[in-house]
This record gives structure tokens, sequence and C-alpha cells, in this order.
């Protein structure tokens, strides 16, 4: 199929514009995080890192069109091809990440420091797992397929003469990460709605989780009694958030006193804005990106022809918006919590001066 001069125009500058937009975004995500401590939670972490990766995916959309007109084997067309083939791949992995983190704290009750650990463990895994399949493309060429990378209209990709590789290596990995990422959100909002029935949601959007299933522990002691005390149980303390809750009973006989101690789970209290909210938000948004190309190369795999203008200036546009997303819901949650937390902070100043006075 072939279009317009204006057609080939409007799709290069709807790319570009939304490039513009991405690198804006990963530039307030870098900005962000390194000016505030606020945004530095392990998914803030995450978030960072990936915003690197998504500003070569926005140059490489920026190229647009160029890419293609420069020719197939022009170093401009290949290092497009290489980094559409890499960093969208990194992006979904990232997300997959995050999801991973949020499991692990809702299921295994990582602390912060345990988290930290894995991101060494994520930057090589993902680096390696992007890289090598973009890397090793740039120097296959069929004599009669030609190079792996080539036009593709909007931009320079794996061409439609190889797209049994970019199926392999690209769109079936993407949807099955997507997959397992959807299955962990599942389960974690199924044990995140068990807790919140158990314990209920703090004022702070943060929500208790316990750190094991083991009996409660009970300790006795015994002391004088105290005749004046009429016999049977009377709570003396209740659990206090984020530490070990106690509830004390008094057993009171006629000539002894038994002070029996249940001590049940330890209790953690995570965000919910920072966990659950935000990394969802990220799944839904990179899923949205990636609908109109998965669209795109099944019509091109069925049909042997690219697809209709409207689809690739769609493709073009969302494809390009990977950093703007990330930086919108970063900044956005992120400052919903902080906000939350100064506001928190002032009234328990004021309630502390009140008490005082």
């Amino acid at each position: 199929m072939s279009y317009s001069p204006e057609e080939l125009k409007g799709i290069a500058i709807a790319g570009r514009v939304s490039s513009v937009l991405s690198i804006l975004g990963s530039f307030t995500i870098i900005g962000a995080f390194s000016v505030s401590r606020h945004f530095r939670s392990p998914i803030h972490r995450i978030i960072f890192f990936n915003s690197f990766y998504n500003l070569f995916d926005s140059v490489a959309t920026m190229i647009s069109t160029s890419g293609p007109v420069a020719g197939d084997t022009s170093s401009l067309c290949r290092f497009q091809g290489f980094a559409l083939q890499m960093f969208p791949v990194a992006d979904v992995l990232w997300t997959f990440a995050m999801a991973l983190d949020t499991y692990l704290v809702v299921f295994y009750h990582f602390d912060t420091q345990s988290l930290r650990k894995l991101e060494v463990k994520y930057i090589g895994a993902i680096t390696t797992l992007s890289f090598i399949p973009a890397f090793v493309f740039l120097f296959i060429h069929g004599r009669e397929k030609g190079p792996i990378y080539g036009d593709q209209t909007i931009w320079c990709s794996v061409s439609r003469n190889w797209m049994i590789l970019r199926i392999i290596f690209y769109y079936a990995p993407v949807w099955l990460v997507i997959v397992i990422v959807l299955i962990l959100y599942c389960l974690i909002g199924i044990e995140i709605t068990r807790v919140r029935d158990e314990f209920k949601l703090s004022d702070d959007d943060r929500i208790a989780l316990t750190s094991g299933n083991s009996a409660n522990s009970v300790t006795t002691t015994t002391t004088e009694a105290n005749p004046r005390v009429k016999p049977g149980f009377t709570p003396e303390s209740t659990m206090t958030s984020d530490t070990t809750e106690q509830i004390t009973f008094q057993h009171l006989p006629t000539s002894r006193n038994t002070t029996t101690r249940y001590q049940t789970p330890k209790q953690r209290r995570v965000s919910l804005r920072q966990y659950i909210i935000m990394p969802s938000l990220f799944f839904l948004a990179m899923l949205a990106t990636w609908i109109a190309p998965t669209i795109n190369r099944i019509s091109e795999f069925a049909h042997h022809k690219h697809g209709s203008y409207s689809l690739l200036l769609s493709v073009s546009t969302l494809g390009s918006l990977r950093g703007f997303w990330n930086g919108v819901i970063f900044i956005t949650i992120g400052m919903k919590g902080w906000k939350r937390r100064a506001s928190g902070r002032k009234i328990a100043l004021e309630q502390t001066t009140n008490g005082r006075g």
C-alpha cells in the first residue's frame, strides 16, 4: 500500500510530537528523582532506571520516517531498527520488574533494602535479554531477504521479509510478559482484597500486611492478685502500626493474677499508591501502547501488506508515548502521596501543639 507525501508527513509529525512529549516525560522523572527524596521508593527507582531506556526509545521514534528515507543499509536506519527492537522490549521487562517487586512485597514481605538488592539483577537481566537479539540482527543479511532492519513506512524496524523473527523475538515475548504481569496483578489484587477486609486501610493510604502465618505465641506470667478487681478477662493493649500486635488479657482467679499475652504476626504497612496503584497504571499505559502495533503486525502477517493510514498513524503516535505516560503517572501519583503525607504531618503537628497548650 502506497501513501501520499502528505500522509507520510502527517505520520512523521504525529510521531515526533509524541516523541518530544516522551523525552520531556523521561527528563521529568530523572529530575524529580534527583532533587527530591520523596521519589526514592523501590518502585520509583525502577521507573527512574527505565526512563533512560525510554530516552533511547524516544530518540529512535523521533527519527521517524527519516530512517526509511535514508535507506535500509544506512547507519541511521540500522540504528533506528536496533533501538526500536531493544528499548520497547526493555520497557515491558521493567514493567514486569515493578509487578515482581509488588508481588514480593505483598506475598513475601520484602523490605526496601531487599528490593534494592534486586536492582542490579534487574538491570543486568533486562539489558542482556533486550540487547542480544537487537545487536545480532545488525549482522544478519540474507541474499534474497536483505537486511533484517528495513523500511516499515513509519520507521525502520524488522522488515516484513523477516516477519517470523519479529514475532519470535519481539511480539511473542512481549505479550508473554504482559500475560505474566496480568496474572501477578490478579494474584496481588486477590491478596490485597483479603488483607484489606481483615485489617482495613489506614488514613494515610497504607495497608497492613502480616509478616507470617504462624500461630499466635502465648506468654504467661503470674503476679499477686488484686482483691479489688473482679475475676474475668480485661484487654490491656492493642495493635500499634508498624509494630508487633500484642493483646494482653488478665485472668484473675481468687488468689493469683495470671497475665497472658497473645503475640500475633508482625504488621507491616505499605503504601497502596506506590506499590499497587502506580505499578498498575504503568502496566495499563504500557498495554495501551502495544495494542495498535500488534494489530498492525497481525494485519501485515495476514494480508502481506501495510495497514491503513489511520492504523499507521495510531502506531506512530501511541508507540512514541511510552516516556510521556510514564512521566505523567510518576509525577501525578507521587505528588498525591506527598501531599497526603504533608497534610498528615501538619495535622499531627497541630494536634501536638494543641495538646501542649
